[in-house]
């Protein structure tokens, strides 16, 4: 007789081994670049024109495995100046940290930059935000509220919407 692993016990034990791989270097700064327009916007109220002009786009996150979760979205910066994205609160959980993910292997880091007139892409495969010790386990079809923090502009207050454990949109 033969025995199936179930789907959701399998990734379990992937994001349990992918979180072991994860250091705890202190520092690095990562960008990268997409094309999708945002929805949640800030800026801070300099008149001189050189401030970072942030929106937000794109947010998910897949349904949790475990106490873990992971959220992805875009950050397009169309003001003058460079931003970092330092930090992410929520009530789901405290302990959210970002991570870096070069060779298939993750580091937290104290920062992403957000490059004037460019974008930071937190995506499946690379950098994204983590969740750990979860509070409660949001359900499908639920929307987790988080709050970005950055070096420059004000916070701004998402929604990630929790979609199904293998959502990509990427391959939609």
């Amino acid at each position: 007789m033969s025995r199936r692993t179930p789907p959701a016990l399998a990734l379990g034990l992937t994001a349990a081994l992918a979180l072991a791989g994860c250091s705890s270097a202190s520092s690095a700064s990562s960008s990268s670049s997409s094309s999708t327009s945002g929805s949640s916007s800030n800026s801070s109220t300099n008149p001189s024109g050189n401030t970072p002009r942030l929106k937000v786009s794109g947010g998910y996150m897949p349904r949790p495995v475990g106490d873990l979760a992971a959220g992805f979205l875009v950050v397009t910066n169309s003001g003058g100046a460079a931003d970092k994205l330092t930090s992410v609160i929520s009530d789901i959980s405290d302990d959210i940290t970002i991570h870096s993910t070069e060779n298939q292997k993750m580091r937290k880091v104290k920062s992403f930059d957000i490059p004037a007139g460019g974008q930071l892409n937190l995506a499946r495969g690379g950098n994204h935000i983590m969740f750990m010790g979860l509070k409660q386990q949001p359900k499908q079809g639920q929307k987790v509220g988080i709050e970005l923090r950055f070096e420059k502009a004000d916070p701004i207050k998402v929604e990630l919407p929790v979609k199904e454990i293998n959502y990509n949109p990427a391959q939609r």
